[in-house]
C-alpha cells in the first residue's frame, strides 16, 4: 500500500485557502481504519456509499474497486483533482461540507462514511445534517475521528507532545477534539440508532482513532 501524507501532515505552520493535498495513495490512518470501515459496511449490507471529506480520494477508490457504488467529495479542491486522476470510475464533486448537498445526492445512498473529518469543522452538526440527509431510511452513517481520552490526553500532556499532535499553526488543522462521550452523544442527538463504537490503532486507552456508526431512523 502506498503511503501519503498531505502537506499539513508534514510541515509545522501552513498557510492556505484550503486543506492542501499534494501526493496521492493512503495515508497512514487509512491501514487501520479501512479495514473497521469495511466490517461496518458488511454489517449494513450497503452497496451504494457516499464519502463526505474524501480528501485524495483513495478511501472512496478503494471501496469501489471492493464492488461498492461511491461518490465522493470534498471540500478542498486540490484533493478533489488527485482523486478524479486516480479513480476515474468515480463520482467525484466538490462540496462545502457547512453547506447543503446538491438535491441529486438527497435520499441516494445506503451509506454515508467520513473518516478523520469532523476534527477539521467548526460546525460538525453540519455534517450530521448532510448525512442524513444523503441517506435512505434505514441508511447507516460511519465516522471516524482522532480518539480522545484521559488516559490518552494525560500521555500527550506529560510527553509534551500536544503541539506535534494538534498542530495548531496549520490551517484547516483539527479544531474539535472529541471523545467517546462526546462522539455517540452527538449521533444521539440527531437520532442514530443501534449506535456501535470501536477504536482502532494501539491499545483502547492509546487509540489512534474511533470509529462510530449508527443507523438512520
Amino acid at each position: 500500500m502506498a503511503n501519503c501524507n498531505s502537506r499539513t501532515d508534514r510541515d509545522l505552520s501552513v498557510v492556505a485557502d484550503e486543506f492542501v493535498w499534494d501526493g496521492e495513495g493512503a495515508s497512514e490512518a487509512n491501514g487501520f481504519i479501512l479495514p473497521a470501515v469495511q466490517r461496518m459496511l458488511a454489517l449494513s449490507k450497503a452497496r451504494s456509499v457516499l464519502d463526505l471529506g474524501c480528501g485524495n480520494g483513495y478511501c472512496s477508490g478503494f471501496l469501489h474497486e471492493k464492488g461498492y457504488e461511491i461518490a465522493g467529495c470534498d471540500f478542498s479542491k486540490s484533493g478533489i483533482d488527485l482523486a478524479q486522476r486516480q479513480f476515474p470510475g468515480v463520482n467525484f464533486f466538490q462540496q462545502d461540507l457547512s453547506q447543503e448537498l446538491h438535491v441529486e445526492h438527497v435520499g441516494k445512498y445506503d451509506a454515508v462514511i467520513s473518516t478523520e473529518v469532523i476534527e477539521h469543522l467548526l460546525l460538525p452538526r453540519k455534517l450530521m445534517e448532510n448525512a442524513i440527509s444523503a441517506l435512505r431510511p434505514g441508511g447507516m452513517l460511519i465516522i471516524s475521528a482522532p480518539y480522545h481520552g484521559y488516559l490518552k490526553n494525560l500521555a500527550l500532556a506529560l510527553t509534551d507532545g500536544f503541539d506535534e499532535h494538534w498542530h495548531p499553526l496549520r490551517d484547516y488543522g483539527h479544531v474539535k477534539f472529541f471523545s467517546r462521550k462526546t462522539i455517540v452523544r452527538l449521533f444521539e442527538e440527531f437520532g442514530f440508532k443501534d449506535i456501535r463504537f470501536e477504536t482502532v490503532g494501539r491499545i483502547p486507552a492509546f487509540a489512534r482513532s474511533m470509529l462510530i456508526s449508527g443507523t438512520r431512523p
